[in-house]
């Protein structure tokens, strides 16, 4: 039983890795993902066009407005005329936002006074709004404290000093590339898997393979088993990657992250060997991947925290692997998660391999009858 299951598991291999547009597609694809999204798809706020109107012109405002010029986050700074270019520069989006100066804040700061800022953001891009508009107040407090320093005006005692536990300097891809370890393991995954039974359907001999000694069992082990393989194999060479080339600390242990890896991509192969048995061709299943990806990807936190969605939507969550998957690899990346804590997200992750390879099973048996 087992030689022939080998046979067939290594028949898959070769299958998929023969083809150089195969090769291809499961390699480059996601090593290609991976450096998009680490350096491209980031939520930091970087060379942020910005409007500046300055009716003071006194020399607090323009020391003010040195200071967002020194700033790297904002590389173009475009001086309105008058209140009425506020209007189409925000709706015609030549900028973020737009900084005002009232032509009385330096004779305010002057005289011990407060001086007003106003800040008009983009409401339409409410994210790196919020982002860009926490750029400004960090500017203005440091200013207000080196102000403050050189005239003696009393300030306020309190001051806030933060501190970013697991990524110190707010690196944003130190959260990315962790999450699409996971993310590009299941996408590899889900090919490889999807495409083994309609790739015989496609080329006619997946009768040949009903006719050989094989039971549908054995056929069903040999059609997930390069899946789960090949799944380990990418997720170990984007950690690789990641680790190696890009700088990102793997603090956990590694003998936890393998058995989560492997437990992971095979709950994935379960759903792929589903999508595969309904496809009649490798098109039908490679959109079928797609259609299993976008929910899984989007409601898995990857995206957006969980705890934004809608209470309704929520429980959702729970039957996606990928949830438990991200947990357990920004975990283990960033901050050297417990073994017990891992434990936790991976017994949901056996459950639903469980449920999607038998379900996938007794499905593809089934069709065989």
């Amino acid at each position: 039983m087992w030689n022939r299951i080998l046979v067939l598991i290594w028949k898959e291999l070769l299958a998929v890795l023969r083809d150089p547009k195969s090769r291809a597609s499961i390699f480059v694809p996601p090593l290609l993902q991976l450096f998009i999204f680490t350096f491209a798809a980031t939520l930091d706020v970087k060379n942020v066009p910005i409007g500046i109107l300055n009716q003071d012109f006194g020399e607090q405002s323009i020391e003010m407005i040195q200071r967002f010029h020194g700033s790297p986050m904002f590389q173009k700074i475009i001086f309105l005329k008058g209140v009425e270019e506020i209007a189409s520069f925000i709706d015609n989006q030549k900028g973020l936002l737009v900084v005002f100066f009232p032509e009385t804040f330096s004779r305010q700061l002057n005289a011990g006074r407060q001086g007003d800022i106003q800040i008009i953001l983009d409401g339409r891009r409410s994210n790196s709004a919020q982002v860009a508009f926490g750029y400004i107040g960090e500017i203005v407090t440091q200013f207000n404290a080196e102000l403050a320093a050189k005239t003696g005006f009393s300030q306020q005692n309190a001051k806030i000093f933060p501190r970013n536990w697991f990524n110190p300097n707010l690196l944003y891809y130190w959260y990315n590339i962790p999450s699409l370890v996971a993310t590009l393991s299941m996408l590899t995954c889900l090919i490889v898997t999807t495409q083994s039974v309609a790739r015989e359907r496609e080329l006619g001999t997946f009768d040949q393979l009903l006719v050989s000694p094989l039971v549908p069992t054995e056929i069903l082990i040999g059609k997930i088993v390069p899946g789960i393989i090949i799944g380990m194999i990418e997720g170990l060479l984007m950690m690789g990657v990641g680790v190696f080339i890009l700088g990102v600390p793997f603090t956990g242990e590694l003998s936890i992250f393998l058995p989560a890896l492997f437990i992971f991509v095979t709950a994935i192969s379960g759903v792929g060997l589903f999508i595969s048995s309904l496809s009649a061709t490798q098109q039908q299943a490679m959109l079928g991947t797609f259609v299993f990806m976008m929910p899984s990807i989007l409601l898995s936190g990857f995206a957006t925290p969980i705890e934004n969605m809608p209470t309704w939507l929520q429980p959702v969550t729970y039957v996606i692997p990928l949830r438990y998957m991200l947990v357990i690899s920004k975990g283990l990346f960033l901050k050297a998660m417990p073994a017990l804590i891992v434990f936790e997200n991976m017994w949901p992750m056996v459950i639903i391999g469980l449920c999607t390879t038998l379900g996938a099973g007794w499905f593809f048996r089934r069709r065989l009858s």
